[in-house]
């Protein structure tokens, strides 16, 4: 058993009210910047639609995530290392700029300087990217409360998976908001996809990021990643993707998105997790497993047995009582309430969603029916097949089960807290029905609907007196068990075993640039590898050697 801690998100959907509040306060922080102009780390779509970039979930089309060879083990659903090579200088399985969107801007100084006419001058739209006028004609909120609209929800790949009847009464029965951030998953495919070895898992809490050193560019990143959450920089000529906002996590902070979300729809904690396991997880047969599967690979913080492991595996003290604390594992386990985004993708996503009960009320109350009564809540939940179809396909590969008994328990939650609130006898009756019983009720009442600051986010800040020993496993995730599907191949700087980044080889590492052996830094002095070379000054080997006379 390997044990490792991950940063892991939980989204309360029933509370998101579609304001774009995260998604803006995100764009300030992280991509308000040239060339990032159409990038958004964070956004909110509106359910069903077809997403930013269009279609991100269509897999067929896109291919991302993994899927299983005919051995039954996981391989890139774009290709391995052969495929990459071929087509790592044109690679078509990646969304254009008219998937996301052409940024534009508004040439306002037309209102000041345009001559007198007779008509006002308007302040036409003029393209980020190129300067040109330009027609605005798709964005990354297009669909937004435009749910179920005939001549977008076709469009949408998950709602093209259910019945034509779900089809043509989808627009009358749900629609609800989607925050979406990195996934920052524990089988990430976009750090096996790279073939410079630029992407990587941080040991220490999970987050998934680019090192821009070693970023070439060559986007096969965006192919590999389902969620569509890894961007190119245009200007940099680099891959960028959300952070998780370390730089804020690391001191104890929630993200940006979290921090502004008015709602307060999101909940930060430490997970333990069984990094040994994490492969098979990923590899069952049956997709509908992988739901399961995943919360096999999570770690109950409180048992003795892996409070000892992660002793042994340095993860700190004041991490360990974070993770006993975790919002996340409550929401998970102990409230049996989040769902991962389509695990079907065998990522192991670490962003998980409470799907929303709030279309159901409102149904049951057009009717003239109490919303928040016991029996019309579980009975309507049981007849309301067209939203538990759509969301089993977007949280448990289409497995309406969870999804409905998730339902059930947020349905008892309702009905048992209102009977509180007007100040009637609890009935037990309701708490048991779905597995639970009244303490637990109000404990998770307190949590989702409530929702405290100290509670929704237990955040350990980082040991700065581990950083040698972090840095030195930074390449090091789940990925890396024998035989696995990552790019460690003949690709630059990733050939080879994970190479180490402490100060001490540090001056190593830049001769080196490329090598099977970790301190051998003389192996390969004087050859230069242009996969890795960023076209700055001339290392040794690119030229020959000058003689004492100058030739």
């Amino acid at each position: 058993m390997r044990i490792m801690a991950q940063l892991a998100m939980v989204m309360n959907l029933d509370k998101c009210i579609g304001c774009h509040t995260c998604s803006v306060t995100c764009k300030q922080a992280w991509t308000n910047r040239a060339g990032t102009e159409y990038v958004w780390f964070n956004n909110v779509e509106t359910r069903p639609g077809q997403g930013y970039p269009r279609t991100y979930q269509d897999q067929d089309k896109w291919k991302g995530g993994w899927e299983l060879n005919r051995r039954g083990r996981l391989k890139l659903k774009a290709g391995g290392r052969l495929r990459k090579l071929l087509t790592i200088f044109a690679n078509p399985l990646m969304p254009s700029i008219n998937d996301y969107y052409e940024p534009w801007t508004y040439d306002y100084d037309r209102l000041f300087s345009a001559p007198a006419t007779e008509d006002t001058p308007v302040a036409r739209p003029r393209s980020l990217i190129s300067g040109e006028p330009t027609k605005i004609t798709w964005s990354a909120n297009w669909d937004d409360d435009l749910a179920g609209g005939p001549e977008l929800a076709p469009a949408d790949p998950v709602l093209r998976k259910l019945s034509d009847q779900v089809k043509l009464e989808f627009e009358q029965a749900f629609m609800f908001y989607l925050p979406r951030i990195c996934e920052h998953c524990l089988n990430p495919s976009c750090v096996a996809s790279c073939p410079s070895g630029a992407m990587y898992k941080r040991a220490e809490d999970g987050i998934v990021l680019v090192d821009q050193d070693r970023c070439r560019g060559w986007r096969m990143c965006v192919t590999g990643c389902p969620y569509k959450k890894v961007y190119f920089n245009h200007r940099t000529g680099k891959a960028e993707k959300c952070t998780f906002c370390y730089p804020r996590v690391e001191v104890g902070l929630p993200t940006v998105c979290s921090e502004t979300c008015v709602g307060r729809l999101r909940y930060i904690g430490i997970i333990l997790y069984d990094a040994d396991k994490v492969a098979e997880a990923a590899s069952v047969p049956d997709e509908k497993d992988l739901y399961e599967a995943q919360k096999g690979v999570l770690l109950d913080p409180h048992d003795p047995e892996v409070i000892a492991g992660a002793r042994a595996a340095g993860i700190p003290e004041d991490w360990l009582e974070a993770a006993r604390s975790s919002p996340i594992h409550k929401l998970i386990f102990e409230f049996g309430v989040a769902l991962p985004l389509h695990p079907e993708y065998r990522t192991m996503p670490m962003v998980w969603y409470i799907p929303p009960l709030s279309p159901v009320v409102d149904i049951l109350a057009k009717t003239g029916h109490d919303g928040e009564d016991a029996g019309n809540l579980f009975g309507a939940i049981d007849a309301l097949r067209i939203p538990v179809e759509y969301l089993a396909e977007l949280f448990t590969a289409g497995d309406p089960g969870p999804v409905k008994g998730v339902l059930n328990r947020l349905a008892a939650m309702r009905s048992y807290m209102r009977r509180i609130n007007l100040g009637q006898t609890p009935d037990e009756s309701i708490a048991t029905a779905v597995g639970m019983n009244g303490r637990q009720i109000e404990d998770m009442h307190r949590l989702l609907a409530l929702a405290p600051y100290d509670e929704r986010y237990v955040i350990p800040k980082a040991h700065a007196e581990q950083g040698h020993q972090l840095e030195e496993l930074a390449t090091q995730c789940s990925l890396d068990y024998e035989g696995g599907p990552g790019m460690n191949g003949p690709f630059g700087e990733a050939s080879g075993m994970p190479s180490p980044v402490a100060v001490e080889n540090f001056h190593a590492l830049r001769e080196r640039q490329a090598g099977d052996e970790l301190d051998d830094a003389n192996e390969l002095r004087g050859r230069v590898n242009l996969l890795n070379w960023d076209g700055k000054g001339t290392p040794e080997g690119l030229f020959p050697k000058r003689n004492g006379d100058g030739s």
